[in-house]
């Protein structure tokens, strides 16, 4: 007979979000953990999938004559999206049969990634360089894709390509961490401290670099050190571990061998076992 799972009742686990954030807090209430869940990413996709979705689905079509790409990180992010929707080559050939204006050197490098190039540049880095390299262009009846950045309408670049006829069509495809999220990590930090919590697992380095952005930003560093030193710290896998230890954060254990979310709670459930 196989030995049984060691159990984590009476233990809380703290798990950063990420998307398979269910599976883990899942897998670990079933071994009887506590779970807390931790808004650890600053930058997330945005909610709106239905939309994103549509816009993806008119852009697949062919019913844009250019794209304005504001930020490297919105391209990345539409890549993702079309890869979870199984689209990716259609969206590829999408996006190289349109005219591609960038804000700066960012979309650049992810368009490179993709082996496609920018068409037009701003004149500086900026919604104002877009329009600036655009203002003397016939766009009437131009259909123009605009991917904004987080949840800021732009209205000003928008209203200045209505006005000169083009037909324009915006998508946003990820959103900013709020204030009351931010809180949420500030008071994370002083759980950790205060002993509250049995083990904090990493998934990502966003997560890590979001918690340590948060203490810099409150004054709570040296806080978050004494946390991460009385707490139980697991990563997912060897690049995650050693990008903690090189942020000089002790890693306490990661699966062996299998780097997925199963494992990983079994590696858990071993140390705090033995402890």
């Amino acid at each position: 007979m196989s030995e049984p799972e060691p159990t984590l009742r009476h233990k809380t686990i703290a798990i950063p979000e990420s998307r398979q954030q269910d599976v883990l807090a899942e897998l670990l209430i079933r071994r009887g953990a506590s779970v807390l869940r931790c808004p650890l990413i600053a930058i997330k996709d945005s909610p709106e999938t239905d939309a994103v979705q549509q816009w993806m689905e008119a852009m697949i079509a062919g019913n844009f004559d250019d794209f304005i790409i504001l930020t490297g990180e919105g391209l990345r992010r539409l890549d993702s999206f079309a890869e979870r929707l199984d689209c990716q080559q259609d969206w590829h050939r999408a996006l190289a049969g349109v005219r591609k204006i960038v804000r700066g050197p960012k979309p650049v490098r992810e368009l490179r990634k993709l082996q496609l190039h920018a068409d037009l540049a701003g004149a500086a880095p900026t919604s104002d360089g877009i329009m600036e390299s655009l203002k003397d262009a016939d766009l009437t009846g131009r259909r123009i894709a605009v991917q904004l950045y987080g949840s800021n309408p732009n209205k000003k670049l928008i209203n200045f390509l209505r006005d000169k006829g083009a037909e324009v069509s915006t998508v946003a495809p990820y959103i900013y961490a709020s204030e009351s999220e931010q809180q949420q990590v500030v008071t994370l930090i002083h759980q950790l401290a205060g002993g509250g919590i049995d083990a904090l697992l990493f998934t990502s380095q966003p997560q890590y670099k979001r918690l340590a952005t948060v203490a810099k930003k409150e004054g709570l560093e040296m806080l978050l050190t004494a946390g991460l030193e009385v707490t139980v710290v697991g990563a997912i896998g060897p690049v995650m571990a050693d990008y903690l230890r090189q942020a000089g954060v002790r890693v306490d254990f990661m699966p062996e061998g299998s780097f997925f979310m199963k494992p990983f709670v079994t590696a858990l459930g071993v140390l705090l076992a033995d402890h």
